[in-house]
């Protein structure tokens, strides 16, 4: 797993050991990044079920001012504070370890936003996406322009909008769909 882009391209990044993490391909981020833009310039980002950091590290790495990690799983903690430290980003970066099995915590101060980007991925069996992203109080929390990168399963099919989010761009790599949706004016 390498940063497909930015100032930390090629950079390598630390996997997981086991099948409980399932990074997000090389090439589905540099994707996705095809589509955000390479200039991330200022932005704040939430990456939530971070994994091993691997989104926000790019978003990082393409000039985001600061990106919010959040994970629950010790392997996945580990994982994403070593990645952070082998980038040197570890004045740009926060990590919450927090279950948001049922609800993003958007109570704790780093959650008050607002995030220009929000990472999204859940695990597959759990379909819980868009119950999340309608809990997202996107008036408060999210920027004008903001946009929601969700990863789900290949036959996932989220709605056309979701709370104040409309979805400008959905597409499939692999066994990976991406859902991209923006902030409704």
């Amino acid at each position: 797993m390498r940063i497909t882009g930015g100032r930390s391209r090629g950079r390598i990044l630390l996997g997981p050991k086991d099948r409980l993490i399932r990074p997000t391909a090389d090439r589905v981020r540099e994707a996705v990044f095809n589509i955000l833009g390479q200039n991330l310039s200022g932005y704040h980002v939430l990456d939530l079920f971070s994994g091993t950091g691997s989104l926000g590290l790019e978003a990082l790495s393409r000039g985001a001012a600061h990106v919010v990690f959040i994970d629950n799983l010790d392997e996945s903690i580990a994982l994403i504070k070593k990645n952070i430290e082998r980038l040197g980003y570890a004045p740009s970066s926060t990590v919450l370890v927090r279950d948001l099995g049922n609800r993003i915590p958007w109570e704790h101060p780093f959650l008050r936003g607002p995030f220009d980007l929000v990472f999204l991925d859940p695990p597959y069996a759990d379909d819980i996406a868009s119950t999340l992203v309608e809990g997202i109080p996107a008036e408060q929390r999210l920027s004008t322009g903001a946009r929601v990168v969700i990863e789900t399963d290949k036959k996932t099919d989220l709605p056309l909008s979701l709370s104040r989010l409309s979805r400008v761009h959905a597409r499939v790599y692999g066994d990976t769909k991406i859902s991209i949706y923006e902030v409704m004016n």
